[in-house]
């Protein structure tokens, strides 16, 4: 399979199943599609070369010619599917936990108007996770694991400050299990900055491998969407702790993240005065809502976003050869290692190697399903009692969603959210095409940001 667009006046070629990417010249360009329907219909190098390059007079197509074919034959065009003959042993694998989204507090201070956990308490009772609680869903990540050495743990809401002491309680015991049970704990906190203080950020930057800070950009886009209860804005609230914040990191090993909407469809004017801020680490991403909603994204604004994405990677190759460089976590990619097969195909393993625990220790497959009844898989003290349903989704890649199959962003995206799958089409396998569209259009930005950054080392 093979991907071609123009991005920044480049000619890129992704050749899907190799991961190889080239940059090529117009007549390239043109004749890959060519070859590639010659190939199909069964012609043979020598008999593609002929076809194109018989006369003297075509003597530069006779080059490209060659050029295509000296790529396929070093498997860099055209490349053969390696993943899918062996599908099967990758869905007899083991089942281990890696990963737990720690539901520390269902309260939260905030009224973000698009939460979708219902302000913090996912459409039910607010409630503050015990000590008790967490040190069983903890030992309950350790006995699941297996070999597994580095276990993530997100302390998440809600709004976990609310929760603070049961959260250092925790990173304690943590480490009090961590050489005896030959496990270490990376722990991170998801945090609306409101509560944040000095004494916060010294014990979580000795003890927290990330820190997420919310924030959604300019002041009247953060504040329209993320107010106190009584309607007051909060951005002048966190921004200096946030500031503050990131410079105590050395600027690593954090970010601040942003949703946008459809109220601010201009988003790169966001990510950029995030940036002007001084914050090198920022994620911006699309608000995920029913389209009954004011601030859901619309068909229309499609066109415009992707626009979007194409200013922001213009301007960051502008900055970066300015000295001004910051990192955009959809436009982070690796074109050389990237992650391992399995992670390609499955994505977050959500279900799975990844699970969200509430405050009482109910188990769901992630956060964003969270109070949804039927997507309760057990509990940390009984276990996982809905294996079927675990099962879906340990079974669940780019080869089990018939739209991924035929996708040339599948082996970056891996799938997609499963949440935001089931939401919008009622099965973890179909697709959200607004949130599709949109993350192969940051893709293809990434890869030209990588390609160009390459051309220019």
């Amino acid at each position: 399979m093979i991907h071609e667009y123009k991005s920044n006046g480049l000619n890129i070629v992704l050749d899907v199943n190799s991961g190889s990417v080239h940059i090529v010249d117009d007549l390239v360009y043109e004749m890959i599609p060519r070859v590639e329907e010659d190939l199909k219909a069964g012609l043979s190098d020598d008999e593609i070369a002929l076809k194109y390059g018989g006369s003297l007079l075509d003597i530069e197509k006779k080059e490209a010619i060659e050029e295509i074919l000296e790529l396929k034959n070093r498997g860099e065009l055209f490349a053969e599917d390696e993943y899918e003959p062996y599908i099967h042993r990758f869905t007899e694998r083991e089942t281990v936990v890696k990963a737990m989204c720690l539901h520390i507090a269902h309260a939260c201070n905030l009224g973000c108007k698009y939460c979708f956990a219902g302000d913090g308490e996912y459409h039910g009772p607010t409630g503050l996770m015990s000590f008790e609680v967490g040190k069983r869903a903890l030992d309950f990540l350790v006995e699941n694991s297996g070999s597994r050495h580095n276990l993530e743990v997100d302390f998440f809401g809600g709004e976990p400050l609310l929760n603070w002491d049961v959260v250092k309680q925790l990173v304690a015991y943590g480490r009090s299990i961590e050489k005896e049970k030959g496990k270490l704990f990376r722990f991170t906190l998801t945090t609306n900055g409101t509560l944040l203080n000095d004494d916060i950020m010294e014990f979580v930057n000795k003890e927290m491998s990330n820190l997420v800070l919310s924030i959604d950009g300019r002041k009247d886009v953060h504040d329209r969407m993320r107010p106190y209860r009584n309607g007051k804005g909060s951005y002048e609230d966190i921004l200096p702790k946030y500031i503050k914040a990131a410079e105590s990191r050395n600027q690593t090993n954090y970010y601040v993240r942003g949703t946008y909407t459809h109220f601010n469809t201009d988003f790169a004017a966001d990510v950029l005065h995030l940036a002007d801020m001084g914050f090198k680490q920022i994620s911006v991403e699309p608000v995920v809502a029913a389209p009954t909603e004011s601030y859901a994204l619309t068909d229309e604004d499609v066109p415009g976003l992707m626009e979007q994405y194409d200013i922001l990677a213009g301007e960051m190759i502008k900055r970066r050869r300015e000295g001004k460089g910051f990192n955009f976590f959809h436009f982070m990619i690796d074109l050389e290692g990237g992650p391992c097969v399995y992670k390609r195909l499955s994505g977050c393993g959500a279900g799975c190697e990844y699970i969200s625990v509430t405050p009482w220790g109910d188990i769901y497959p992630c956060h964003q399903f969270v109070g949804q009844e039927e997507y309760k898989l057990g509990d940390i003290f009984k276990g996982i009692e809905k294996k079927d349903l675990q099962k879906r989704f340990h079974d669940c890649n780019v080869y089990s969603k018939p739209e991924c199959k035929k996708c040339f962003a599948r082996y970056y995206c891996s799938g997609g959210c499963m949440a935001n799958s089931e939401h919008f089409t009622g099965d973890i396998s179909g697709a959200y095409e607004t949130g599709c569209t949109l993350q192969r259009k940051r893709i293809e930005c990434a890869i030209m940001l990588k390609a160009v950054e390459a051309m220019e080392e």
